[in-house]
């Protein structure tokens, strides 16, 4: 699920077959995004001589979200950017920024993370949550048992898994792996801040079961 709009019918289609997915990105965030903003890129490298940049998108519909003439934010100073050029290279975009000519100014971009306003967002579809939002939630089971906190999201491929920091004496402190499918993810309370959750036979170690 993504903040982009819909973009043809084979992409509504992939998007109403991966239900519960967070938007925005792919992978673990180990990034504070800025309050009134989401993250949608990371710069991995430079690529080639004239100050192209290799960017991880963090996004369903990169191509889109990396058009020319789009507005980014670039890292902690949030400058302001606008992308020139792009284009689609293995799994990631190749983008050029108007200010960045050379690969010096490139490289030293390594590492950035890239930023746009939520209000720039689309409105979700149902079941669709930016990742922030499910970030922090706690997680507890029909029967009121906490089992922790969300710490992170990890996309593995078929389904998005919920990395959940455990409650006290929960799994023997180990990190639940939750994955984002609707067996086991019952209801998402943003508001309420509150995963409702059913547990699946070997989501626990055994003897926490």
């Amino acid at each position: 699920m993504s903040e982009e709009a819909n973009q043809g019918m084979d992409r509504r289609t992939e998007r109403q077959n991966r239900r519960r997915r967070h938007a925005s990105r792919r992978g673990p965030l180990t990034v504070d995004v800025p309050t009134g903003y989401l993250a949608v890129g990371k710069v991995i490298a430079a690529h080639g001589t004239r100050g192209e940049i290799s960017v991880e998108p963090f996004t369903d519909f990169p191509e889109e979200r990396f058009a020319s003439g789009q507005v980014m934010r670039l890292g902690d100073e949030m400058e302001k950017v606008e992308i020139e050029a792009s284009r689609p290279h293995k799994s990631r975009m190749l983008v050029r920024f108007e200010h960045i000519t050379n690969r010096d100014e490139a490289e030293a971009l390594r590492g950035t993370w890239i930023f746009i306003p939520e209000e720039d967002a689309v409105e979700l579809e149902d079941d669709t949550y930016y990742v922030h939002q499910i970030i922090g939630l706690t997680v507890q089971t029909a029967d009121g048992q906490i089992l922790g906190t969300v710490g992170d999201v990890l996309v593995t491929g078929a389904n998005d898994v919920y990395l959940i920091k455990p409650a006290p004496g929960v799994n023997g402190g180990r990190e639940i792996l939750l994955p984002a499918i609707g067996e086991v993810i019952v209801e998402v309370d943003v508001a309420g801040g509150r995963l409702l959750v059913n547990l699946l036979p070997g989501i626990l170690d055994p003897e926490d079961e």
